[in-house]
């Protein structure tokens, strides 16, 4: 899941991919085999079994790849390597300047680390840790299939700003109870989306629009999109995690999110203006859930699920600093991506004070 300004040179043969829709050998999970035409990689997620979901806002699609990486791996090691910015740089031969790291997803089968990157000539590319190896994901012959998102901005479409929307089509995806959840833009006139579309992909996918409380700004909007998200259970209740610019945390009630209607969030939490959150997820300590946020301007956040549980009430007056349900902000700055490793043992990358860009693990328990 989310945009880490990282800049790599991917040139070794086979990791670009080859604009083609070319199609055969149908599979199971109605994937084919063939090249899929897949111009830029937003944010990726894993499904069951190895899958592999790509957002592409340029091409306003969803992608779903096999990555033959299917084999249950009970213990996971922990992935450590300082410099990756240059260990990728020199393992393909190449210039760190040209590729951007958009985001990373854990295997949650083989616990192996996969890193999304964008060349700067446009062509993308995905990479993944084997070993603490450094390896490409052929996206050439690969079994793969794809849905095209209605109702999208159009590529030229700009903001008040002038700020392309089209960037904005994707902004984060998961996947939940057999649908691909995708945020993002649509050129509605409520324009910030939530959909699901359920896998194997059919022609079926599910819009609603959304609105919250922003409480930094001290209004209720429905154009900004969410920027980042994930689910979890608050009271026993399944809900969409979700934040946004400058940073309010806002709840959605899965149950609520249903075709065509627009629901109006929960705001929790107001976490401090001047920021944009970059990643987020959940992890278990004990019998403890907790929430964990990775920001452009201010520390790694950590919330107990409980303290978002206690708040039951919702945020509708501008906020100056911090309010709602309770946080703490780690020693752990400049984090710019973060997923699960296994139960107990989160994986990161993140911008040392030197200047370098580790990508390490670190146990539950250290996480102070």
């Amino acid at each position: 899941m989310k945009k880490t300004s990282i800049f790599l040179s991917v040139m070794i043969a086979g990791i670009f991919l080859v604009a083609s829709t070319r199609r055969t050998v149908s599979h199971g999970d109605g994937l084919v085999k063939g090249t899929p035409d897949i111009q830029s990689i937003s944010a990726i997620s894993f499904g069951n079994n190895g899958i592999l979901f790509i957002g592409d806002s340029k091409m306003a699609t969803i992608f779903a790849v096999d990555t033959k990486d299917a084999k249950t791996n009970q213990k996971a090691a922990a992935v450590n390597m300082e410099n990756i910015h240059e260990k990728i740089a020199a393992a393909l031969g190449t210039m760190k300047e040209n590729v951007t790291i958009t985001d990373i997803a854990v295997n949650p089968m083989s616990k192996k680390v996969y890193i999304a990157v964008q060349h700067s000539s446009g062509s993308p590319a995905i990479l993944k840790i084997d070993n603490e190896k450094i390896m490409s994901l052929p996206l050439k012959d690969i079994k793969s299939s794809q849905i095209a998102l209605n109702d999208v901005v159009e590529q030229d479409a700009k903001d008040q700003r002038g700020r392309p929307l089209r960037v904005s089509t994707i902004t984060d995806i998961g996947f939940h109870n057999g649908k691909v959840l995708v945020s993002g833009l649509s050129n509605k006139e409520f324009g910030s989306t939530l959909r699901s579309i359920p896998f194997p992909f059919t022609n079926k996918q599910d819009q609603t629009s959304l609105e919250i409380y922003h409480t930094a700004h001290g209004r209720y909007e429905t154009a900004a999109p969410i920027k980042t998200f994930t689910t979890g259970k608050i009271n026993g209740k399944d809900y969409l995690i979700a934040s946004y610019t400058c940073t309010p945390l806002v709840l959605f009630p899965l149950d609520e999110l249903k075709p065509g209607s627009h629901v109006k969030g929960r705001t929790v939490a107001e976490m401090g203006s001047g920021n944009t959150p970059l990643d987020m997820i959940t992890v278990k300590k004990g019998s403890e859930s907790f929430l964990m946020m990775a920001n452009t301007s201010k520390p790694l956040a950590r919330l107990n699920i409980k303290s978002i549980e206690a708040f039951e009430g919702t945020l509708t007056e501008k906020v100056s600093g911090t309010a709602g349900a309770g946080f703490d902000q780690l020693s752990l700055k400049d984090v710019l991506q973060l997923d699960r490793l296994d139960n107990d043992h989160v994986v990161m990358i993140q911008k040392k004070s030197n200047g370098n860009i580790d990508l390490w693990t670190a146990a539950d328990d250290n996480l102070q």
